[in-house]
């Protein structure tokens, strides 16, 4: 049984559809899921990179696809009234239903993704007060979420990413093996149920590093 360590942040859309589609498909596979919540913005700054949400041509093509593919796979979402928007939180509050240096169960990362994405209340903010403040009592957090502890397993979390090369959400672990968005899924099966490709050359060959031109900034 393989082990997926599943990295998201629920201010991407991608990460709720990639979750929401997991188990159909991985159906077939022997895997258990841990879900580990990190700040994306962490990983873009890390990086140097802004967020697709945040240059204006391409987050329409981002919306426009997301909604694409929630009608492709049957999911209903509402885009949030802000975005992108600070998910500080809601990470906080799935690791605060966890005991201490635990991590969230699929239930509370369902709840978390549902009221950003698809609310009774679709298109509200995801920072409302009250919203927070009725999310919080139904999951009924073990911790305080706002304490100093959950605040540092949040950054422990995602410099752990960092340092594992991650730079996107959501990314499948497994095996050292990056699986990086929603589109990576059936490749994720596909090693799973041990297809060749992956035994061979072809895997560390087509990520080697490579001559290219630099762009230095002007």
């Amino acid at each position: 049984m393989k082990q997926l360590a599943f990295h998201l942040d629920p201010v991407s859309p991608y990460a709720y559809l990639a979750f929401e589609a997991l188990p159909q498909a991985l159906e077939g596979c022997s895997y258990v899921v841990e879900y580990r919540p990190v700040l994306f913005a962490g990983l873009l700054q890390h990086h140097g990179q802004k967020g697709p949400a945040e240059i204006e041509p391409k987050r329409a093509w981002t919306f426009r696809q997301v909604a694409w593919r929630a009608h492709e796979l049957g999911l209903p979402l509402q885009t949030p009234a802000q975005h992108p928007f600070n998910p500080l939180a809601l990470l906080r509050l799935m690791l605060a239903c966890a005991p201490a240096g635990g991590l969230p169960n699929r239930r509370v990362v369902q709840a978390v993704l549902h009221h950003v994405w698809r609310g009774d209340d679709g298109g509200a903010d995801a920072n409302d007060p009250a919203r927070l403040a009725a999310l919080t009592a139904a999951l009924a957090p073990q911790r305080d979420p706002a304490s100093a502890e959950v605040k540092a397993e949040l950054r422990a979390l995602t410099d752990a990413a960092m340092a594992d090369g991650l730079f996107g959400v959501p990314t499948v672990v497994v095996d050292g093996r990056h699986f990086w968005g929603l589109d990576a899924l059936p490749m994720l099966a596909a090693y799973l149920k041990g297809d060749p490709w992956f035994s061979g050359p072809a895997w560390g060959e087509a990520g080697a590093p490579r001559a290219g031109v630099q762009r230095r900034p002007s």
